[in-house]
Parts: structure tokens; sequence; C-alpha cells
């Protein structure tokens, strides 16, 4: 299935998805997964966080699963040699996080971890799904067909993919970096060996999505 190209500003884009799920579970009460793609610093987090209020107004949100809590830990990086790449493919739990999908799809109730920039690592049961309504997941890698991913597709009911012009993407995640304490060319570089070389990992995944939405940049 040729996924459906949407473009515009998040705002509208995302006034337009609440619509969507909101008429969704009015046809069918039940728990409903959404998934949020896309390479790092295309605004995922920013829309969940837009989305999981709106939702939760309209009582309408069961919770969040964050892919982001399946990081390895700083500890287990170290000894597998992966600090270096943390946020590359290989760097996640990925079958814990396909077992907490599986658990979120059940219906009952499930505890979710979460990851604390503050404290660079993930933090065990941070996230209460309860209940029927919205369960939203956002990661990068959503809809990656190796490393193990190939299967979080099949357990998410709607994914969509956000996609930033690649200069504007550099200079978020740069801006990014500089936030969390780097300097700027210790961002830039990082930004420009790890973070793009990651951003083309995930645009290959974003045929299998069914909503690809390109994004102003911001002003």
């Amino acid at each position: 299935m040729t996924p459906v190209q949407r473009a515009g500003d998040i705002g509208a884009l995302a006034s337009e998805l609440l619509q969507t799920l909101s008429g969704r579970l009015a046809a069918a009460p039940a728990r409903l997964v959404v998934g949020l793609t896309g390479p790092p610093g295309a605004g995922k987090s920013t829309l969940a966080e837009q989305l999981e209020a709106d939702l939760a107004e309209r009582g309408l949100l069961a919770g969040t699963a964050p892919m982001d809590g399946f990081h390895l830990s700083n500890a287990v990086l170290d000894a597998l040699g992966r600090h270096g790449r943390k946020g590359a493919p290989d760097t996640f739990d990925v079958e814990g996080y396909l077992a907490l999908l599986d658990r979120v799809r059940t219906g009952a109730d499930v505890l979710a971890p979460i990851y604390r920039r503050d404290l660079h690592e993930p933090v065990a049961a941070g996230s209460l799904i309860s209940g029927p309504g919205v369960v939203i997941t956002e990661g990068n890698y959503l809809a990656l067909e190796d490393h193990g991913w190939h299967a979080a597709r099949e357990r998410i009911d709607l994914l969509i993919h956000l996609e930033v012009e690649p200069e504007e993407l550099a200079r978020r995640l740069v801006a990014r970096h500089e936030s969390f304490g780097k300097d700027r060319a210790r961002a830039a570089h990082w930004v420009r060996t790890v973070d793009m070389p990651n951003a083309r990992v995930v645009e290959t995944g974003a045929h299998r999505c069914d909503e690809v939405w390109t994004v102003a940049p911001q002003r």
C-alpha cells in the first residue's frame, strides 16, 4: 500500500489526525495503537505531546509507550562497545519493545519504561497505560525492516512518518545537542556522524507507513 502523502504545519496536521482518531474510536471503541516515526529531530516528541494532551482532554487517551524507553543503558552500551553509536538501531532492546506492544494490544493495564533525557538513561515503569482509547508510541525505527524492527509495524494500527528537509533537520539536531551541553563543534560532529546516518536509515522504512507527513520548517 502506498502511504497517504500530507504536507503542512505540524499543528494543522495534528488537528486532522485528532479528528481521524476520534472518528475511529467512535466507530469501534477499543484500544488503538498509533505510531509516530521519522528521523531524530523531525518533531515526533512534540507531536506526541500535543496529541497526548488533546486526546486526554477528550477522554480518548489510554497512555503512551515510547520506543526510547527501550534504549540500552549506558553500562550495557559500554559493555557492547556501542556507546559511540547510541541511538542506532542496534542500541535498543527491540524484543522488549515488541513484548510491550503485545501486552498493550491485549487491553491490559501496562507499565511502560520511558527515557529521561536529563539522566541520559531509560527508567522503568514511567508510564501507565490503562483502559480503552489511543496508545501513542513514537520512535525512529517503528517502520524499519532490519535489526529485528520489522515486527513492530504489524503491532501498530496507524503509523505516520514525519519528514523534514535535511538542512532543517541538521539545524534542529545541532541545537538539540547544544541544549544538552555539547559545544557547537561536538554537536555538529555527532549530527554528521551519528544522527544524519541514522536519519537515512529511518527513511528506508517510510514506504511501510500509512501516512507520510512533510512538515513545514519551524519559524
